[in-house]
């Protein structure tokens, strides 16, 4: 990390607030807390900011604001205000080196840095772009003053003693004029006493936005939204019809016996991406992954119970042709490969909170659900990828690529049931 000077000290906080400064201080403080009440979300908040801003007489001509954030596949949020566009720009930034990286190299990193190993006090930044004092030592200073940028004022406010792990560091703001001489001290003075304010009705947003995306990373989108909502006391479920996806690698154990741990958690995040990646667009649910296997659900109306069946037979061949290419891809680079064997069945099932008091799961229970498991498993004696119940055979009605197997057998199930193998083109 670089090494920067101690900067110049910034002008301080009014000691009152009955002259004109102190009471666009206090205007902004009242709307900040009325926002965060209303739980406004970060970039309406961020953008009605940054126009009261103007309104106060700040001659900002960009702003920015951005927080990490705890998510699998996202590793924070920004939000850039233009004066010539008047409105927000929302971006998220996927996890990975090359966002960490722009990270590293920003005022704000530096800025998080500071934070983060309270090597400095400060978490202010102060840079004139023109002039005799300017000091473009950062790779966005040097472009903002080529756009015609004359300065730029940065601040992380931090949340909690030490930062909030669950919310980042906290939040790191940014702010350019195009003003001939730059910013003033009553500018300065303005942002620095309100963005504590802003950032607790951000922070508000941010935990709520949180929640709701590593619910939804961990119990799929629907339950997610369902516990988000309110529904998690234990025993509260719902009757749902819905088509059952249950997918399992075939002979799994002996390659987990043979296969170092860190290949074989590489093969499964890969086979379970190329199987989720066919739900995606279809509205099926993925509800937990089950060690080498996966319970999904596609939920229907009467009324859309075709429909949404087709869907679920198409993302079935779709997902066993992602694993085949996926294979050959493994095999190619010498890394082994996987054989998925899936089944779907058609029926009504228990849908919600089951579990100890302390310890629950949003899942689906009934007979259902039990008959995919046993059909999987008939999938290696059939010689098949994909089976598929009478029930949801029915459903779809007449359809080439369904072919009947006879009936079979099912551990645990009374009867012997119609069993159908879907042909993958």
């Amino acid at each position: 990390m670089r090494e920067m000077p101690t900067p110049a000290p910034l002008p301080p906080l009014p000691t009152t607030f009955d002259e004109p400064l102190g009471r666009k201080i206090i205007e902004l403080h009242v709307w900040a807390v009325g926002e965060g009440l209303r739980g406004t979300d970060a970039a309406a908040l961020f953008n009605g900011f940054c126009q009261r801003l103007v309104e106060a007489g700040v001659p900002l001509w960009r702003a920015t604001a951005g927080v990490k954030t705890l998510h699998p596949q996202w590793g924070g949020y920004g939000y850039t205000w233009w004066r010539h566009l008047n409105a927000i720009q929302p971006r998220q930034f996927e996890r990975g080196e090359e966002y960490e990286q722009v990270i590293r190299n920003s005022t704000i990193g530096y800025l998080v840095h500071q934070v983060e190993s309270s090597a400095a006090p400060w978490t202010q930044l102060r840079r004139r772009l023109v002039g005799a004092e300017a000091q473009l030592d950062f790779p966005s200073l040097q472009d903002l003053a080529a756009a015609g940028a004359t300065d730029y004022f940065a601040e992380v406010v931090r949340f909690g003693a030490d930062g909030d792990p669950s919310l980042g560091t906290g939040i790191g703001y940014s702010f350019a004029t195009d003003r001939p001489n730059g910013f003033n001290d009553d500018d300065l003075v303005l942002l620095k006493a309100v963005l504590p304010v802003i950032s607790l009705a951000m922070m508000t947003h941010a935990g709520h936005t949180i929640a709701s995306g590593l619910l939804g990373a961990y119990l799929g989108d629907d339950a997610g939204r369902r516990v988000h909502a309110g529904a998690v006391e234990r025993g509260s479920v719902e009757n749902i019809r819905a088509v059952l996806w249950y997918a399992d690698i075939r002979a799994f154990t002996a390659l987990a016996d043979t296969t170092p741990g860190e290949v074989v958690i590489e093969l499964l995040d890969e086979v379970f991406e190329a199987l989720t990646a066919s739900l995606r667009p279809r509205g099926g649910q993925v509800l937990k992954f089950l060690g080498d296997g996966m319970l999904a659900i596609f939920p229907f109306e009467d009324q859309t119970r075709e429909q949404v069946c087709r869907r679920a037979l198409d993302a079935a061949a779709e997902a066993m042709s992602a694993v085949d290419r996926l294979n050959t891809t493994r095999r190619e680079a010498d890394k082994p490969a996987a054989a998925v064997d899936l089944a779907l069945n058609l029926g009504e099932v228990l849908y919600g909170n089951v579990g100890a008091a302390d310890r629950l799961d949003f899942t689906v229970i009934g007979p259902a659900v039990n008959e995919a498991a046993r059909i999987e498993t008939l999938c290696e004696p059939l010689s098949r990828k994909v089976l598929v119940s009478a029930e949801l055979a029915a459903a779809v009605g007449e359809s080439c690529r369904l072919v009947p197997l006879g009936r079979h057998a099912l551990r645990g199930v009374r009867e012997s049931r119609e069993i159908y193998g879907l042909e993958i083109g």
